[in-house]
């Protein structure tokens, strides 16, 4: 029986539509009859003759996704997988999209950045006895290969040398495609996704992700690539068009860091601030930072090196996850810090623990990425005013999925507020934009240099319009600044916190993951999501649904669709209850699952009100975010005829 035979009745024993096992077989024939796929071939006959038909129908039954920007995923064989194929196939469809984008331009220019990963197939998928053209692939293996697709076709390829030991952080890249002036970008990185996932995301002129339509037109360019043109690293580099980075735009992207300061630098031993990158390239970026507006970090030593194998950080290199900060508390509590700091991989997100006690003494609470903004927001704002530094029309941006704690205080300052947008920083930037070239976005008005603060639930934040993505760097500059205030009024971080919820409210935000692995999965999630579109629930944890909203609704605030992607993008449902509390459901654009983002709310507390019956109001509200998210998720789930595990609806507190 041939290899190909074999295969079509191995996917018949996989639970899976018809369709993606007859995909699975045509796509398999290519790669194992393709010359170009010929170094693959001893790992696919192993698969093939091992019986591995859940792994490759699951590598080979759809080329990965060219989402909102790029593809993101496990590396590995097949077309399902992040490899020199899928990302060549990316890089070929950019250049034909700044072709047409740029018509008549023949000296087009872009910016490539990557991330510390290296692909060891710690998930042991394939046979180490055999050649494996993926193992070891590295993001700045990526990188070349697309410098050399980028040549091939014409274009100059800003990257680092080969013999660099630096690395582009996420919001570097975004500064540096505006300060060269070019046309786009691509980052190789897969942000906080575990050790042997990797992606590309690509830039437009301004420094951000497109958005639609034009993520839309850059898609339909990758989809109907044929042939991938690429040439040697050695000639690339001879033919003049790969031009290696100097030190010129990081200095200029630490001094943009450095802008962001809203108050006087700490003397001597004034607060104490822990650090970790948690091994990726924040300290390349944000220990610098943080240095140069006179803060001296206490470095996580033994996480300090940049490692794509994350090997000495707990469950996930991801500051959103609590486990990831251990080893930073056990160092914060060793120098009775007030303030540890933690960023993810490729520094666009940040994470930290706070110390309860104003002097570093105590336990430390665990700060999400809500309170993060809701801080940040209240600290630049009154900073802004107390200083006489207020912009003519300030403007303060977030997301759907965001806390409504952020409009609050922005509309307390009388700042102007966007807070309706869908998820990612490409729709931040895109605010940013039409501000710069019309002056107005929907119903406010103003400039880029009215722009205060983006920020998005998780854990990202953009102090300056100077770059167009979320950039734990300035966002650094401004926590340590925030604690250091604190700590000259005699408080805490968390006293800070709880002052916030007295004046503006008190917000419990919280997200349940539902997680649906490989292909049966992803089809109940989009049964899921379709049968709440249809017939959404009329209560929620024993409250009403007052009001419902499909974002892919044309006859809604959003309109018509711009393409497949801005129907990606606008899968997002929201249920209201009354007005205290909602549930957004959507999902996610780089994990398999879906995320219901809830809030509950409380009115702020008024003078009189005595202690014991605030903490009462806070109670309710904490009980009733709970009985929501056991409830949701219940119904959720019952929509494709599950039921939730045990501690699935566990809250974060």
């Amino acid at each position: 029986m041939d290899l190909l035979t074999a295969s079509t009745q191995g996917f018949q024993t996989v639970d899976a539509d018809p369709a993606f096992r007859t995909k699975a077989v045509e796509f398999l024939g290519q790669w194992l009859s393709g010359e170009e796929f010929g170094s693959f071939r001893p790992q696919m006959e192993w698969q093939i003759n091992a019986g591995k038909w859940a792994d490759l129908l699951d590598q080979f039954y759809q080329v990965l996704p060219f989402g909102t920007g790029g593809r993101r995923g496990g590396v590995g064989i097949g077309p399902n997988r992040m490899n020199l194929w899928t990302l060549g196939a990316s890089v070929q469809g950019h250049c034909e999209y700044l072709k047409a984008r740029f018509p008549g331009n023949t000296d087009l220019h872009v910016a490539l950045a990557f991330d510390v990963r290296q692909f060891e197939d710690k998930r042991k998928i394939y046979n180490s006895e055999l050649p494996n053209p993926v193992l070891h692939l590295s993001s700045r293996d990526f990188a070349q290969y697309a410098a050399r697709v980028y040549v091939a076709n014409g274009i100059h390829a800003y990257v680092l040398p080969p013999d660099s030991p630096r690395y582009l952080a996420t919001p570097e890249l975004s500064f540096a495609i505006r300060y060269l002036k070019a046309h786009g970008g691509l980052n190789i990185s897969a942000s906080h996704n575990p050790p042997d996932d990797n992606g590309g995301k690509f830039y437009d002129e301004r420094g951000g992700q497109p958005v639609a339509p034009d993520d839309q037109i850059m898609s339909d360019f990758v989809e109907q690539v044929a042939t991938i043109r690429s040439i040697p690293w050695a000639d690339a580099v001879r033919s003049g068009k790969v031009h290696f980075l100097d030190d010129s735009s990081h200095k200029a992207y630490i001094d943009l860091c450095k802008r962001q300061s809203v108050t006087n630098p700490p003397k001597g031993e004034e607060i104490r601030v822990v650090y970790t990158p948690l091994h990726g390239v924040g300290s390349m970026t944000v220990m610098e930072a943080l240095q140069a507006v006179g803060f001296k970090p206490i470095p996580v030593a033994e996480q300090m090196a940049p490692d794509g194998q994350f090997p000495n950080v707990t469950k996930s290199p991801n500051p959103e996850v609590r486990e990831s900060l251990d080893r930073a508390e056990i160092v914060a509590k060793a120098n009775k810090a007030h303030l540890a700091i933690a960023t993810d991989p490729d520094a666009d997100r940040i994470g930290g623990i706070a110390c309860r006690d104003k002097d570093g003494n105590g336990e430390y609470r665990f700060l999400t990425g809500n309170e993060f903004c809701a801080m940040i927001t209240h600290f630049k704002l009154s900073q802004l005013s107390k200083n006489g530094m207020m912009p003519a029309s300030p403007i303060v941006v977030t997301t759907e999925v965001t806390t409504s704690m952020v409009g609050r205080i922005a509309r307390s300052f009388n700042a102007q507020v966007v807070d309706n947008l869908l998820v990612g920083f490409k729709y931040i930037a895109d605010v940013i934009w039409q501000l710069e070239s019309t002056g107005s976005y929907e119903d406010i008005t103003g400039t880029p240099a009215d722009f205060v603060l983006g920020c998005e639930e998780s854990h990202g934040l953009q102090t300056t319009a100077d770059l167009r993505d979320k950039d734990a760097g300035g966002a650094a500059v401004l926590l340590a600044e925030m604690a250091l205030e604190q700590k000259r009024q005699g408080r805490s971080v968390p006293d800070y916190l709880d002052s916030l919820a007295r004046q503006y409210g008190y917000f419990r935000n919280e997200v349940i993951n539902i997680v649906m692995l490989g292909i049966e999965g992803k089809s109940n999630m989009g049964r899921m999501l379709e049968t709440l579109r249809q017939t959404p629930p009329k209560t929620i944890g024993g409250m009403m649904v007052t009001g419902f909203e499909d974002l892919r609704d044309e006859n809604g605030r959003m309109g018509k669709l711009r393409g497949a992607t801005d129907a990606g993008a606008r899968n997002f449902l929201i249920f209201r209850l009354g007005e205290v509390a909602k549930v957004v459901l959507r999902p996610s654009g780089t994990e398999p699952k879906a995320k219901a983002y809830l809030e509950v709310r409380s009115a702020p507390w008024k003078a009189g009100i005595p202690g014991e019956a605030w903490d009462a109001a806070c109670k309710e509200v904490d009980v009733l975010a709970q009985k929501i998210a056991t409830d949701f998720l219940g119904q959720a789930l019952a929509t494709v005829g599950q039921k939730a595990a045990a501690g699935a609806d566990r809250l974060s507190r």
